[in-house]
This record gives C-alpha cells, structure tokens and sequence, in this order.
C-alpha cells in the first residue's frame, strides 16, 4: 500500500487524476471501476476537464460501478447511476453501451450480481479500481463483517451508513436500507487499486484501514494485501496516523530507488 498525503484537496485530484491518466494513456487500460460520492467530486471534474481538452479519451472505455442502492430506478436524482451520469459520465466521449451498472430495480439480485461478476470476467476484468472510503471503514457498500473473499451481492446497510446519507433524502425512511455492491474479492481482483479519502471524519477509518490489522471489522483493511493499492488523503484524513511522515516519504521516493539502483548498478559494471 502506497500512501499520499496532499496538503489541500485541489492536491488531492490533481494527483488522482494522474493515476486515472496514466492508466487510459500509458498503460492502455480499457476497463476502469468507478465510485459515488462527494469525495470523488473534484476528481471528476479534472477528468472531464482533461477530457475536453483532448488529453483522455474514453471513447474504447468500459466502466464498471462499485455499487448501486436497491429500490432505485437509474434516473432517481439519489442514485449511484445519476450521480456519474452528472458529474462525469454526461463529460465523456464514453459509449453508453460501455457503462456497466448493477440494476438497483432488478427482478433477480442472484442473477444481477452473478452477470455483473461475468460481464467484468469478460472484458479482462478491472485495470483501475477508484474507491472511497466509509466512515466505518466500508468499501463500495461492504460494510463491516463482510468476508475478505465476497463477490457481487447485496449488501444491508448500517445505520451509520444510512444516517451519513439521510442528508440526500426527504426522510430517514427514504434512505434505502439494502444495495448492490461489489464484493470486497471482487475489488481486490482489480489489477490496481486507487482510494481517496478526505476530512477529518474519516480519519478513524484511515488509521484502522492503514495501521491496523487486516479485518473484516474494517473492510478497506483488505488493502493491505492488494499488491498495487494507492491511497490518496488530504492532511486531516492522514491525521490520527502514527507514521504518517514514514507513509508520505517511502510513497513519494521511488524515482529516488531507481537512480539509486541505477548508480548502483553503473558502479557495479552492470550498466
């Protein structure tokens, strides 16, 4: 796991729009997983930015979403599937055939999650996974207690989760109480991992997802044992960490290890 520090949250998209583009340009991803939330806000505006000015193309791209609320047609203004539709999706040179959502109305949630996990199989899998992250330390919608190895299922949201989100709906009765998600094991197959998480609520969550032990107590833990896991944070998100100044350095010093083992192998001859 690579962490990230950024001293403010224009910092924080302006680097995660740089994995997001190393991804499509340098490494010729195809299949990109994509989250909700305001978290991602500003990232989706560098991206659609970049977009109009010629500097990403999305028009091969297929898109796969963490998650979905159950009970919730696509155009409700306080889906999943709206809210990219707004903040990125309507920005995109991007195929609407390529959008790959789960179906919060569907008839079947067996068959929806169990298609989604095919689909995905399909097209290679997912190159680049972006993420945020709960304040109990969720992931997608697995909440705490989920297994390391779940795939796509439906999920019963907590009531702190439901009472974080009861500021988008009329009423606490409103805010759904099931959703579709990506599996952790699904989110971990993803060949790289890319989390951003901002604010001082969230750095509970922080410390136990980055210092503490791998657990199902604390989901984004997980990312632990992901071997390409980055992980971007404002200051107030990476404050409760012990090793916080240890984490930003070893993240930021490997173009320092290459020149180092570049040298190092001049020195010995190898070069």
């Amino acid at each position: 796991m690579r962490i990230f520090v950024q001293n403010n949250l224009r910092k924080v998209a302006e680097l995660a729009y740089q994995f997001v583009k190393s991804a499509i340009v340098d490494k010729g991803s195809k299949v990109l997983g994509f989250a909700s939330g305001s978290t991602m806000l500003d990232l989706y505006a560098e991206l659609a930015s970049g977009c109009r000015r010629g500097d990403l193309d999305f028009s091969d791209v297929s898109t796969f979403n963490v998650g979905e609320y159950l009970g919730l047609p696509p155009d409700h203004p306080q889906s999943c599937r709206f809210f990219m539709e707004a903040n990125l999706f309507g920005h995109l040179n991007l195929k609407s055939s390529n959008i790959h959502f789960l179906d919060g109305l569907t008839d079947s949630v067996e068959d929806e999650c169990a298609y989604y996990e095919q689909d995905m199989e399909a097209l290679g899998g997912v190159k680049l996974q972006l993420l945020g992250l709960g304040r109990n330390g969720h992931l997608g919608f697995n909440e705490p207690g989920t297994p390391m190895e779940s795939r796509s299922h439906y999920a019963t949201l907590t009531e702190e989760t439901r009472e974080d989100n009861r500021r988008f709906f009329p009423a606490k009765v409103d805010v759904p109480r099931w959703a579709l998600t990506m599996g952790t094991g699904t989110i971990l197959d993803a060949q790289e991992l890319l989390l951003i998480a901002t604010g001082q609520e969230k750095a509970i969550a922080v410390r136990d997802m980055v210092e503490g032990p791998v657990s199902a107590s604390c989901p984004a833990s997980f990312l632990q044992v992901h071997p390409n896991a980055n992980v971007i944070l404002d200051e107030a998100a990476a404050s409760l960490l012990a090793r916080k100044s240890y984490w930003n350095a070893s993240a930021d010093d490997y173009n320092d290890m290459m020149d180092y083992l570049m040298a190092a192998r001049r020195k010995a001859g190898l070069e």
